[in-house]
This record gives structure tokens, sequence and C-alpha cells, in this order.
């Protein structure tokens, strides 16, 4: 996969990008990182990007001409995914980055100031993705943890191939709890189940937490799930129990 950035702040991406996943997964080869100054293409003398926004109010635009110049310099022709990260976009989900993973080119446009010029909107990006229901003072974050959420999904880049599978919100439901050495910790202990090399059961067990994980935390996530009847049975004697 190719993934390319568009920033005014480049220099932001360099140790997230320089550091744990997202390094080993440059290393083995599943993805191209590559970060740009929205500046560089800018054929404005003075380097400007932003402009006072017509009809007059607070804050500066950014401009279309250095973000279509710069999307059609780094595609050379391609076709990829333009992403505007954007309060006003689709609520980024974990169906969202599975659905990004089987791209193989990823353009990034990170925006500053009070927004974009409609343009850019309109005839240069396929997706708006916003990370949640406020405001922060740019895009270079919410674009740091779209990229991380999509490439840990990559063939090969996490150490087990389904390590990733029964994460929180993959298969719809938030994951189980997890417990490591030692089996008690200042009276603490592990539960016992964990402990019987009882496989099926334990599978079990982890269902069930599952499931009241997500009842007790995020039951709006149950609505929009299909249950099977096992589920649907241990749902009923979770919510008799509470």
């Amino acid at each position: 996969m190719k993934v390319h950035v568009l920033s005014l702040f480049p220099e932001m991406f360099e140790g997230v990008f320089g550091s744990s996943i997202l390094k080993k997964a440059q290393e083995k080869g599943a993805v191209e990182l590559a970060v740009s100054d929205i500046r560089a293409f800018s054929e404005n003398k003075h380097k400007q990007v932003d402009d006072y926004p017509y009809g007059g109010g607070a804050g500066m635009v950014l401009k279309p001409e250095p973000m279509f110049k710069a999307v059609e310099t780094i595609t050379e022709g391609r076709k990829p995914r333009v992403i505007l990260m954007c309060p006003q976009g689709e609520r980024f989900t974990q169906k969202k980055a599975e659905e990004l993973a089987k791209e193989d080119d990823l353009v990034f446009l990170c925006g500053h100031y009070e927004g974009y010029d409609e343009r850019i909107r309109t005839h240069l990006i396929t997706d708006e993705i916003s990370i949640g229901d406020f405001v922060l003072t740019g895009g270079e974050l919410p674009a740091m943890t779209v990229i991380d959420a999509v490439v840990r999904l990559l063939p090969g880049v996490l150490g087990q191939a389904d390590s990733h599978i029964q994460d929180s919100f993959s298969t719809g439901l938030l994951e189980h709890p997890h417990y490591t050495r030692p089996a008690d910790f200042r009276g603490l202990k592990v539960p016992d189940i964990l402990l019987s090399g009882n496989h099926a059961k334990i599978d079990e067990w982890r269902e069930e937490q599952s499931l009241k994980r997500t009842l007790e935390r995020r039951p709006d996530l149950l609505e929009a799930l299909e249950l099977t009847p096992k589920q649907e049975a241990i749902l009923k004697k979770l919510t008799k129990e509470m």
C-alpha cells in the first residue's frame, strides 16, 4: 500500500511514522508512507496556501490551487482514494478501516484554519472522514489515527495473522478481558477458567464476557448486530443479572 499525506506541518508525522507498528510495516514492505508540505505546491511567491473567505467571516480558508496541484503531482495519473480529514465527514469506524485496508493507494489531506474551499470537497476528494464530534487544530492527528488503524490490518504487519480479528469492534462487540502472569497479584486472582486448559470453555467465557462488556459499556452496538441464538440467550441471562 502507498499512503501519502499532505500537511502544512509534515514534521508532526516523523515520530509516528518512525515508531512502533508503522515503522515495522514499512520495514516489512507492507506500506510506503510519505508526507509532503502543502506549501511546496503553492504558486504564490510567499507560499501562501490560505486566503480570506468570500462573503466575509472569521478565519482563513485553504485555497484550491495548492491542494489540486499537490494531489495531481503526487498521484502522477493514478486514481487513489483521496481522503479529507474533516469534522463534517463520515464517522470513522473499524469497518471503515477494514474497507480502506483493501486499497493500494491512499492520499490524506490535512487542513487547518477555518476550513477548505468547497471545490476541494466537490471535485478533488473521494472520502471525508471524522474521528469524532469535536474539532481539533488540524487534520494531522486524525490522519495519524486513521493510518494507524488501517496499516495494522495489512497482511504481515502484526506478529500473528489473526491477532486483530478479536479486537474491539472487529466482531461488532467490545473485546473480552485479558489477564497475564502472575495468576495472583496482591490477592487479585485470574479467573479459574483461564487456568483450566479447557479451550472450549475458555472460548465460551470470552464470548460471554465480550457480550457483557458491550452490554454494560456500549449497548448501542448490540442494536446493529446480528446475534446468534446462543448470543441472544447469553444476553437474556446477563440482562436479568444486571
